[in-house]
């Protein structure tokens, strides 16, 4: 198991398969880009393969996340996640992704044994959603989320972060709509990963801010610890259900204590946390050779670093230390 020295244990698995990215988000990278990872130090299929084998059959792994960058930006996605669904025991295999690319590819990955997605999405309007990611594809994100549903990739959920002076003023609209459209909205608070540091505590729209526009329209109840369990969002039951929202407040409401994940970059880094400011290097032990012995050495070094797993975020501290990586080169 990866169990930490506070009894958490990491169940949930965070692989980001690259750091690259088609949009240019405003709260995530400065619009010319970043500096890309080079080739050889992205792990290969068959390296993801290994790590995601060893996590599920010798670290009691069981659900497994594919993330980015932009996860549909790696040529070998469809061929992981079939291979990754052969594992015994198989693990439930979710993505995130823009949507970008997903209205082509939904039905592959279906087939693959991809179980949902999560599908960014910021605004209704073409117009801010140009002005948040400095590029013109709202319709292919819509596309996407349609291809999505009609795949079964359900249930599929939607992650928006509202910013102060774009779409601050779209909750109930962004609310409306996915009742509408069958899917699940999730609302995140903006979090200090952005490469070009210009996140201000004081300038965020909170989780509080949020709910407080939704009942502007509707009656929230809250789902329950019972059944939030470790999930990070809260979960309101919108004017009385089936309906819900949920609501993620990595900064003013953390879920630290519950917390059951791991994190592996898409250079073969163990995180510990989104927030840390450590890694640990599984890649190195991973190229030094295969077979029962190399595992267990693998096993070994990532179970040493969950252990190691600070209490929280360290979001709280008013010295609180931003990540050295941005958010396109760790993984949501």
């Amino acid at each position: 198991m990866l169990v930490d020295t506070y009894g958490r244990v990491a169940t949930d698995l965070r692989v980001s398969l690259t750091d690259r990215c088609n949009l240019r988000c405003t709260y995530c990278m400065p619009e010319e880009g970043l500096q890309w990872l080079a080739k050889p130090d992205l792990l290969t299929d068959d390296e993801i393969v290994r790590l995601v084998r060893i996590a599920v059959t010798r670290l009691g792994v069981t659900e497994v996340r594919f993330t980015g960058g932009e996860p549909l930006l790696r040529p070998g996605l469809t061929g992981i996640v079939e291979r990754v669904a052969a594992l015994a025991p198989r693990p439930r295999m979710s993505l995130t992704t823009n949507g970008i690319g997903l209205a082509r590819t939904a039905r592959a990955l279906a087939a693959a044994g991809l179980d949902r997605v999560n599908v960014s999405l910021d605004t209704l309007r073409p117009d801010v959603f140009k002005a948040l990611t400095r590029r013109a594809r709202h319709h292919d994100v819509l596309a996407g989320l349609a291809a999505a549903r009609d795949a079964g990739l359900t249930p599929v959920k939607v992650n928006t972060v509202l910013m102060p002076g774009y779409n601050d003023d779209e909750a109930p609209d962004l609310l409306d709509w996915a009742i509408a459209e069958g899917y699940e909205l999730r609302f995140i608070e903006q979090m200090p990963l952005d490469a070009q540091h210009g996140w201000q505590r004081d300038g965020m729209v909170t989780a509080g801010d949020i709910l407080e526009s939704l009942r502007t329209r509707h009656t929230l109840a809250p789902e329950g610890d019972t059944e939030r369990g470790s999930a990070p969002a809260e979960r309101w039951l919108v004017d009385g259900g089936p309906y819900r929202v949920g609501v993620i407040g990595s900064v003013t409401r953390p879920f630290c204590a519950a917390c059951d994940r791991t994190r592996l970059t898409a250079d073969g880094q163990v995180r510990t946390c989104l927030f840390a400011t450590e890694e640990t290097d599984l890649r190195a032990a991973l190229r030094r050779g295969t077979g029962p012995g190399h595992d267990d050495e693998i096993a070994r070094i990532w179970r040493l670093a969950m252990w190691g797993k600070k209490a929280g975020s360290g979001l709280d501290d008013p010295s609180f230390l931003q990540p050295s990586r941005p958010m396109s080169a760790i993984g949501g």
